[in-house]
Protein backbone atom coordinates (compact mmCIF):
# COMPACT_ATOMS: atom_id res chain seq x y z
CA UNK A 1 0.00 0.00 0.00
CA UNK A 2 1.37 3.25 -0.70
CA UNK A 3 2.21 5.54 2.09
CA UNK A 4 0.02 9.26 2.10
CA UNK A 5 1.29 12.06 0.37
CA UNK A 6 2.34 15.00 2.57
CA UNK A 7 0.95 18.08 1.48
CA UNK A 8 3.53 21.29 1.43
CA UNK A 9 0.61 24.01 1.94
CA UNK A 10 -0.81 22.86 5.41
CA UNK A 11 -4.39 24.29 6.86
CA UNK A 12 -3.63 26.68 9.39
CA UNK A 13 -5.82 24.80 11.81
CA UNK A 14 -5.78 27.86 14.74
CA UNK A 15 -7.53 30.40 11.70
CA UNK A 16 -10.80 28.53 12.27
CA UNK A 17 -11.18 28.50 16.03
CA UNK A 18 -14.22 30.00 17.27
CA UNK A 19 -14.84 30.93 13.31
CA UNK A 20 -18.60 30.77 12.12
CA UNK A 21 -19.39 28.62 9.36
CA UNK A 22 -23.23 28.15 7.71
CA UNK A 23 -23.19 25.14 5.64
CA UNK A 24 -26.40 24.25 3.50
CA UNK A 25 -26.60 20.36 2.99
CA UNK A 26 -24.81 19.77 6.46
CA UNK A 27 -27.15 16.47 7.27
CA UNK A 28 -26.07 14.79 4.26
CA UNK A 29 -23.34 12.63 3.62
CA UNK A 30 -20.32 15.07 2.95
CA UNK A 31 -22.07 17.33 5.41
CA UNK A 32 -21.99 15.21 8.26
CA UNK A 33 -18.02 14.73 7.42
CA UNK A 34 -17.46 18.30 7.39
CA UNK A 35 -19.46 19.46 10.39
CA UNK A 36 -17.25 16.92 12.42
CA UNK A 37 -14.51 18.12 11.04
CA UNK A 38 -14.86 21.92 11.57
CA UNK A 39 -16.02 21.25 15.24
CA UNK A 40 -12.35 19.23 15.40
CA UNK A 41 -10.65 22.46 14.15
CA UNK A 42 -12.93 24.46 16.91
CA UNK A 43 -15.31 26.40 14.76
CA UNK A 44 -18.71 27.04 15.06
CA UNK A 45 -20.87 24.97 12.93
CA UNK A 46 -24.14 26.71 11.77
CA UNK A 47 -26.24 24.50 9.55
CA UNK A 48 -29.42 24.43 7.34
CA UNK A 49 -31.41 21.23 5.55
CA UNK A 50 -34.38 20.47 4.54
CA UNK A 51 -33.42 17.36 7.24
CA UNK A 52 -35.11 14.96 4.71
CA UNK A 53 -35.02 11.59 6.45
CA UNK A 54 -33.31 9.54 3.49
CA UNK A 55 -30.61 12.07 4.08
CA UNK A 56 -29.60 12.23 7.72
CA UNK A 57 -28.54 8.80 8.39
CA UNK A 58 -24.54 9.77 8.97
CA UNK A 59 -25.63 12.98 10.43
CA UNK A 60 -27.99 11.29 13.27
CA UNK A 61 -25.35 8.36 14.01
CA UNK A 62 -22.70 11.01 14.70
CA UNK A 63 -25.67 12.79 17.29
CA UNK A 64 -24.15 16.16 15.98
CA UNK A 65 -27.46 18.08 16.18
CA UNK A 66 -26.69 18.96 19.92
CA UNK A 67 -23.56 19.86 19.02
CA UNK A 68 -23.89 22.85 16.32
CA UNK A 69 -26.51 24.93 15.32
CA UNK A 70 -28.92 22.89 13.60
CA UNK A 71 -31.49 24.86 11.43
CA UNK A 72 -34.14 22.79 9.33
CA UNK A 73 -34.64 24.67 6.21
CA UNK A 74 -34.93 24.69 2.66
CA UNK A 75 -32.50 26.28 0.39
CA UNK A 76 -35.69 26.76 -1.99
CA UNK A 77 -37.10 29.57 0.27
CA UNK A 78 -35.45 32.83 0.25
CA UNK A 79 -36.64 34.38 2.86
CA UNK A 80 -35.95 31.60 5.34
CA UNK A 81 -32.90 31.21 4.04
CA UNK A 82 -31.62 35.16 4.50
CA UNK A 83 -33.07 35.30 8.17
CA UNK A 84 -30.75 32.21 8.86
CA UNK A 85 -27.84 34.01 7.82
CA UNK A 86 -28.68 37.79 8.87
CA UNK A 87 -29.59 36.30 12.33
CA UNK A 88 -26.16 33.82 12.89
CA UNK A 89 -23.72 36.23 11.02
CA UNK A 90 -21.54 33.68 9.47
CA UNK A 91 -17.92 34.32 9.21
CA UNK A 92 -17.87 31.85 5.59
CA UNK A 93 -20.43 29.83 4.07
CA UNK A 94 -20.44 26.36 2.61
CA UNK A 95 -23.23 25.61 -0.11
CA UNK A 96 -23.82 21.98 -0.53
CA UNK A 97 -27.14 21.24 -0.49
CA UNK A 98 -28.03 19.83 -3.55
CA UNK A 99 -30.18 16.62 -4.98
CA UNK A 100 -27.17 14.94 -6.16
CA UNK A 101 -28.10 11.71 -7.94
CA UNK A 102 -27.83 11.42 -11.74
CA UNK A 103 -30.59 8.78 -11.79
CA UNK A 104 -32.69 10.58 -9.47
CA UNK A 105 -32.55 14.11 -11.46
CA UNK A 106 -33.99 11.89 -14.85
CA UNK A 107 -37.23 11.22 -12.42
CA UNK A 108 -37.76 14.30 -10.90
CA UNK A 109 -36.22 17.35 -13.51
CA UNK A 110 -37.58 19.83 -12.20
CA UNK A 111 -37.33 19.40 -8.42
CA UNK A 112 -33.56 18.61 -9.14
CA UNK A 113 -33.59 22.01 -10.76
CA UNK A 114 -35.42 24.06 -8.53
CA UNK A 115 -33.19 23.00 -5.76
CA UNK A 116 -29.84 23.01 -7.73
CA UNK A 117 -30.36 26.32 -9.32
CA UNK A 118 -32.70 28.20 -7.74
CA UNK A 119 -31.18 26.82 -3.67
CA UNK A 120 -27.92 28.98 -5.37
CA UNK A 121 -29.60 31.54 -6.47
CA UNK A 122 -31.04 31.82 -3.17
CA UNK A 123 -27.98 31.36 -1.31
CA UNK A 124 -25.60 33.78 -3.26
CA UNK A 125 -28.85 36.41 -2.64
CA UNK A 126 -28.95 35.74 1.31
CA UNK A 127 -24.91 36.19 0.97
CA UNK A 128 -25.61 40.12 -0.45
CA UNK A 129 -27.53 40.87 2.20
CA UNK A 130 -25.25 39.66 5.17
CA UNK A 131 -22.27 41.73 5.48
CA UNK A 132 -20.88 39.40 8.21
CA UNK A 133 -19.92 36.78 4.79
CA UNK A 134 -16.35 37.02 3.93
CA UNK A 135 -15.55 33.99 2.01
CA UNK A 136 -18.07 32.02 0.25
CA UNK A 137 -18.00 28.01 -1.67
CA UNK A 138 -20.20 26.48 -3.47
CA UNK A 139 -19.49 22.66 -4.42
CA UNK A 140 -20.52 21.68 -7.55
CA UNK A 141 -18.95 18.47 -9.27
CA UNK A 142 -16.87 17.10 -11.79
CA UNK A 143 -19.84 16.21 -13.87
CA UNK A 144 -20.17 20.38 -14.88
CA UNK A 145 -18.10 20.02 -17.97
CA UNK A 146 -18.99 18.89 -21.32
CA UNK A 147 -18.30 15.37 -21.44
CA UNK A 148 -16.89 14.55 -24.73
CA UNK A 149 -15.45 11.40 -23.19
CA UNK A 150 -11.69 12.57 -23.53
CA UNK A 151 -9.03 9.94 -22.54
CA UNK A 152 -7.30 13.91 -20.76
CA UNK A 153 -8.34 15.77 -17.58
CA UNK A 154 -10.84 18.57 -18.04
CA UNK A 155 -9.55 22.33 -16.83
CA UNK A 156 -11.24 24.98 -15.44
CA UNK A 157 -11.78 26.65 -18.82
CA UNK A 158 -13.40 24.18 -20.82
CA UNK A 159 -17.46 24.64 -21.14
CA UNK A 160 -19.85 23.55 -18.61
CA UNK A 161 -22.64 21.70 -20.27
CA UNK A 162 -23.51 18.62 -18.21
CA UNK A 163 -25.52 16.23 -20.07
CA UNK A 164 -28.11 14.96 -17.66
CA UNK A 165 -30.03 17.23 -15.30
CA UNK A 166 -28.44 16.76 -12.56
CA UNK A 167 -25.20 17.35 -14.33
CA UNK A 168 -26.73 20.78 -16.29
CA UNK A 169 -28.10 22.04 -12.73
CA UNK A 170 -24.63 22.01 -11.48
CA UNK A 171 -23.63 23.62 -14.51
CA UNK A 172 -26.34 26.43 -14.12
CA UNK A 173 -25.17 26.50 -10.85
CA UNK A 174 -21.76 27.39 -11.22
CA UNK A 175 -22.87 30.32 -13.87
CA UNK A 176 -25.41 31.20 -10.90
CA UNK A 177 -22.43 32.02 -8.74
CA UNK A 178 -19.84 33.46 -11.23
CA UNK A 179 -23.01 36.05 -12.01
CA UNK A 180 -23.50 37.11 -8.79
CA UNK A 181 -19.90 37.14 -7.68
CA UNK A 182 -19.05 39.48 -10.59
CA UNK A 183 -22.46 41.66 -10.10
CA UNK A 184 -22.95 41.91 -6.40
CA UNK A 185 -20.51 40.13 -4.52
CA UNK A 186 -16.82 40.83 -5.78
CA UNK A 187 -15.89 43.37 -3.75
CA UNK A 188 -16.63 42.13 0.01
CA UNK A 189 -16.75 38.76 -0.07
CA UNK A 190 -14.32 35.94 -1.65
CA UNK A 191 -16.40 33.67 -4.04
CA UNK A 192 -15.10 29.96 -5.34
CA UNK A 193 -16.61 26.99 -6.61
CA UNK A 194 -15.14 23.51 -5.96
CA UNK A 195 -15.54 20.86 -8.68
CA UNK A 196 -15.24 17.53 -7.44
CA UNK A 197 -14.90 13.95 -8.22
CA UNK A 198 -16.74 11.02 -6.83
CA UNK A 199 -16.06 10.41 -2.87
CA UNK A 200 -16.19 7.46 -1.19
CA UNK A 201 -15.98 7.39 2.90
CA UNK A 202 -17.65 5.55 5.51
CA UNK A 203 -21.18 6.04 6.30
CA UNK A 204 -22.54 7.05 2.91
CA UNK A 205 -25.81 5.21 2.69
CA UNK A 206 -27.29 7.25 -0.46
CA UNK A 207 -28.82 5.04 -3.36
CA UNK A 208 -27.29 4.33 -7.02
CA UNK A 209 -23.22 4.41 -5.89
CA UNK A 210 -21.02 2.06 -5.97
CA UNK A 211 -19.33 1.68 -2.61
CA UNK A 212 -22.82 2.25 -0.37
CA UNK A 213 -23.91 -0.33 -2.75
CA UNK A 214 -20.90 -2.70 -1.96
CA UNK A 215 -21.69 -2.47 1.30
CA UNK A 216 -25.12 -3.34 0.84
CA UNK A 217 -24.33 -6.16 -0.68
CA UNK A 218 -21.46 -7.29 1.71
CA UNK A 219 -24.14 -6.83 4.45
CA UNK A 220 -26.26 -9.23 3.20
CA UNK A 221 -23.54 -11.79 2.42
CA UNK A 222 -24.44 -11.56 -1.21
CA UNK A 223 -22.32 -11.02 -4.16
CA UNK A 224 -21.46 -7.39 -5.97
CA UNK A 225 -23.70 -6.88 -8.88
CA UNK A 226 -22.04 -3.64 -11.02
CA UNK A 227 -24.43 -1.76 -13.09
CA UNK A 228 -21.35 -0.41 -15.34
CA UNK A 229 -17.86 -2.20 -14.42
CA UNK A 230 -15.90 -0.26 -16.92
CA UNK A 231 -16.92 3.33 -16.18
CA UNK A 232 -13.88 5.24 -15.35
CA UNK A 233 -14.26 7.93 -12.48
CA UNK A 234 -11.57 9.56 -10.42
CA UNK A 235 -12.72 8.50 -7.20
CA UNK A 236 -10.96 10.04 -3.57
CA UNK A 237 -11.86 9.84 0.35
CA UNK A 238 -14.17 12.29 1.14
CA UNK A 239 -11.53 14.07 4.03
CA UNK A 240 -9.09 14.79 0.71
CA UNK A 241 -11.92 17.11 -0.71
CA UNK A 242 -13.11 19.05 2.20
CA UNK A 243 -9.65 20.06 3.36
CA UNK A 244 -9.25 21.24 0.13
CA UNK A 245 -12.65 23.46 0.71
CA UNK A 246 -11.72 24.50 3.99
CA UNK A 247 -8.52 25.37 2.39
CA UNK A 248 -9.55 27.31 -0.09
CA UNK A 249 -11.67 28.75 2.89
CA UNK A 250 -9.33 29.74 4.65
CA UNK A 251 -6.84 31.47 2.28
CA UNK A 252 -9.27 32.99 0.45
CA UNK A 253 -10.67 34.73 3.59
CA UNK A 254 -7.30 36.12 4.04
CA UNK A 255 -6.29 36.60 0.56
CA UNK A 256 -9.42 37.32 -2.21
CA UNK A 257 -7.10 36.67 -4.89
CA UNK A 258 -7.30 32.95 -4.11
CA UNK A 259 -10.85 33.32 -4.92
CA UNK A 260 -11.25 31.37 -8.24
CA UNK A 261 -13.03 27.62 -9.80
CA UNK A 262 -11.17 24.76 -8.78
CA UNK A 263 -11.29 20.96 -9.78
CA UNK A 264 -10.26 18.90 -6.80
CA UNK A 265 -9.47 15.74 -7.77
CA UNK A 266 -7.29 12.52 -6.83
CA UNK A 267 -3.97 11.86 -9.52
CA UNK A 268 -4.46 10.24 -12.18
CA UNK A 269 -3.59 6.88 -10.67
CA UNK A 270 -6.65 6.89 -9.02
CA UNK A 271 -9.10 6.86 -11.83
CA UNK A 272 -10.02 3.75 -11.56
CA UNK A 273 -12.95 1.56 -13.74
CA UNK A 274 -15.82 0.68 -11.60
CA UNK A 275 -15.12 -2.51 -11.55
CA UNK A 276 -11.93 -2.06 -10.26
CA UNK A 277 -12.63 -0.16 -7.32
CA UNK A 278 -15.63 -3.15 -6.35
CA UNK A 279 -12.18 -5.55 -6.48
CA UNK A 280 -10.57 -3.39 -4.09
CA UNK A 281 -13.42 -3.70 -1.66
CA UNK A 282 -13.88 -7.26 -1.84
CA UNK A 283 -10.31 -7.41 -1.10
CA UNK A 284 -10.47 -5.65 1.90
CA UNK A 285 -13.90 -6.51 3.12
CA UNK A 286 -13.24 -10.71 2.88
CA UNK A 287 -15.72 -13.08 3.79
CA UNK A 288 -15.45 -14.90 0.19
CA UNK A 289 -17.45 -11.91 -1.56
CA UNK A 290 -17.34 -12.19 -5.64
CA UNK A 291 -18.28 -9.23 -8.39
CA UNK A 292 -20.75 -9.83 -10.82
CA UNK A 293 -20.89 -7.28 -13.48
CA UNK A 294 -24.27 -6.80 -15.20
CA UNK A 295 -24.49 -4.30 -17.96
CA UNK A 296 -28.03 -3.06 -18.73
CA UNK A 297 -29.88 -0.24 -20.25
CA UNK A 298 -30.65 3.33 -18.38
CA UNK A 299 -30.60 6.62 -18.59
CA UNK A 300 -27.36 7.79 -20.28
CA UNK A 301 -23.96 8.61 -17.79
CA UNK A 302 -20.57 9.23 -18.52
CA UNK A 303 -18.54 6.25 -19.31
CA UNK A 304 -15.06 8.34 -18.59
CA UNK A 305 -14.68 11.64 -16.74
CA UNK A 306 -11.56 12.88 -15.37
CA UNK A 307 -9.98 16.00 -13.82
CA UNK A 308 -6.77 17.96 -14.53
CA UNK A 309 -6.27 19.57 -11.23
CA UNK A 310 -3.24 21.15 -11.48
CA UNK A 311 -4.58 24.70 -11.19
CA UNK A 312 -5.44 24.06 -7.10
CA UNK A 313 -2.02 21.88 -6.93
CA UNK A 314 -0.41 25.21 -8.34
CA UNK A 315 -2.33 27.82 -6.34
CA UNK A 316 -2.01 25.95 -2.85
CA UNK A 317 1.08 22.91 -3.26
CA UNK A 318 -1.50 20.65 -2.98
CA UNK A 319 -1.84 17.37 -3.47
CA UNK A 320 -4.00 14.23 -2.45
CA UNK A 321 -2.95 12.39 1.43
CA UNK A 322 -4.91 9.22 1.00
CA UNK A 323 -4.64 6.86 -2.30
CA UNK A 324 -7.63 5.26 -3.58
CA UNK A 325 -6.46 1.98 -1.85
CA UNK A 326 -6.66 3.44 1.55
CA UNK A 327 -9.59 5.43 1.00
CA UNK A 328 -11.26 1.72 0.39
CA UNK A 329 -9.38 0.32 4.06
CA UNK A 330 -11.28 3.73 5.95
CA UNK A 331 -14.55 2.91 4.50
CA UNK A 332 -14.57 -0.66 5.73
CA UNK A 333 -12.74 -0.01 8.64
CA UNK A 334 -15.88 2.87 9.54
CA UNK A 335 -18.29 0.35 9.02
CA UNK A 336 -17.21 -2.61 10.52
CA UNK A 337 -17.15 -0.06 13.10
CA UNK A 338 -20.40 1.20 12.95
CA UNK A 339 -21.51 -2.87 12.54
CA UNK A 340 -20.11 -3.73 15.87
CA UNK A 341 -21.74 -0.82 17.27
CA UNK A 342 -18.70 1.24 17.94
CA UNK A 343 -19.22 5.00 18.38
CA UNK A 344 -18.81 6.06 14.54
CA UNK A 345 -17.81 9.64 15.33
CA UNK A 346 -15.32 8.44 17.40
CA UNK A 347 -14.09 6.91 14.78
CA UNK A 348 -14.73 9.60 11.89
CA UNK A 349 -12.86 11.76 14.42
CA UNK A 350 -9.80 9.53 14.85
CA UNK A 351 -9.56 8.83 10.84
CA UNK A 352 -9.43 12.89 10.45
CA UNK A 353 -6.61 12.68 13.13
CA UNK A 354 -5.17 10.70 10.54
CA UNK A 355 -5.69 12.14 8.03
CA UNK A 356 -3.90 15.65 9.66
CA UNK A 357 -0.83 13.93 10.74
Amino acid sequence: MEKMVKNKELLDIPFFKGKKVFITGHTGFKGSWLSVFLLKLGAQVIGYSTCSKADTRLFDLCCLKNDITHIKGDVRDLNHLVSALKDHKPDMVVHMAAQPIVRESYNDPVGTYATNVMGTVNICEAIRQTPSVKSFLNVTTDKVYDNREWVWGYRECDPLDGYDPYSNSKSCSELVTHSYKKSFLEKHVAVSTARAGNVIGGGDFAPDRIIPDCVRFALKHEDITVRNPNSIRPYQHVLDPLYAYLLILEKQYKDPTYASWYNVGPNDSDCLRTGDLVNLFIKYWGNGLKRIDQCCEGPHEANFLKLDCSKLKTAFDWSPRWNLETAVIKVVDWTKSWTSNENVRQVMVRQIEEFLE
